[in-house]
Formats: C-alpha cells, structure tokens, sequence
C-alpha cells in the first residue's frame, strides 16, 4: 500500500513539474471572424428539382496566403504580412462557399448542394478560385476577388472574374472583419444574379 502511494505521488509530482514546460499556443483572441449573409433562405419551404437543375457549390481554391486563418494584408507588390488579431474561425474558402451556396438559394428557387456530394449527380457545378480575400495596405482598403467557374449540361464551360473593393477601411481586425463580410457578400451576389435562379 505505501509502494502505491508513493508512485502515486512521484507520478502526480512529475505531471505538475512538466505543466510548466509545456506551451499549448499563444493566447487566443478575443473574438474569431467569420461570414454572415445578408439574404437567407426562408425556413419551411421546401425546394424541388432534379440533378440536371440542382447547382452543386464546390469549395474554391485558393493561393497559399489564403489557405490559412490569418487575414492577409498586402503591403506592397513583393510583400505579405497578417493582420494582428484578425483570425477566422475556419478556413475563408469553407465560409466563402457556404456563403455562396446560402445566396444562391435565397436568390431564387432552385435546388442548391452545399458542398461536393458524389452520390447526387448534378448538371450544373460552381467551382473557381478566391483571389483577393484581405487587405491592401497601399490603398486602406479590403478586395475580395472570385474567379467562378461553371460547368453545365453538355459540357459547356463558362467562367467570369467577380470582384468587390470596401475603400476607406482602417487596419484593425473589427473594421477589416466588417469590410470583408460586406464584400463577400457583393460578390456572392453577383455571382447569385450570374447563375440565376
């Protein structure tokens, strides 16, 4: 019985000794960015369609700069840095495509599929490539820019370059965070009017 209790405490004493060693990241910040859109669907009404009609949104691809949860800022043609405080609460690709898919289908009455799904065969894909997704320093203000690409019945390929510009932004993770969701959301509707309903 003292064996076990002396383990017992040579065990509890090396796991408290070793908690000050270990580092589990730097603080988090107060508050995490994310998408919001301003059109959404109507709950409770159901939408019908077949998979030559249904539209599947497919997350887009993006340069490395973007495929991390920082907010990237651009301070001159050669140069990237992150803005201090500024992190989405996944990847901007993730919440760009959902964001996309939830102003689709509020914008009209077709069958929308939120993400790649290879048991329902669809006939229209939306597909492309983020941009621009931060802030460009030399002009205070935030770029989102999408390059869309369609593929529809028949094998009809169709491609289109959208863009929004929030100018007069300050280079602060709330302000940026608020500029960026306006403009995402231009673009996810103007990709909406693209696409039609």
């Amino acid at each position: 019985m003292m064996r076990f209790a002396s383990r017992t405490a040579l065990g509890l004493a090396a796991a408290l000794s070793l908690a000050g060693c270990l580092s589990f990241g730097s603080e988090p910040p107060e508050s995490l960015l994310t998408l919001t859109p301003e059109r959404t669907a109507s709950a409770g009404q159901p939408t019908q369609g077949t998979g030559q009609t249904a539209l599947t949104v497919v997350e887009p691809t993006a340069p490395q700069r973007l495929s991390v949860n920082r907010v990237p800022v651009q301070v001159d043609d050669a140069n990237v840095a992150y803005l201090k405080d500024a992190m989405w609460v996944e990847k901007p690709t993730r919440l760009f495509r959902r964001l996309l898919s939830e102003t689709i289908r509020a914008s009209g009455n077709r069958v929308v599929i939120d993400g790649f799904d290879p048991t329902i065969a669809t006939g229209d894909q939306l597909r492309g490539s983020l941009v621009d997704f931060g802030y460009d320093a030399r002009t205070s203000s935030v770029i989102v820019t999408f390059d869309a690409v369609r593929e529809g019945s028949g094998d009809v390929i169709t491609t289109q370059r959208f863009t929004s510009v929030v100018p007069g932004v300050a280079a602060e993770a709330g302000p940026v965070g608020d500029a960026l969701n306006e403009a995402a959301n231009d673009v996810a509707q103007q990709v909406a009017d693209w696409v039609g309903g």
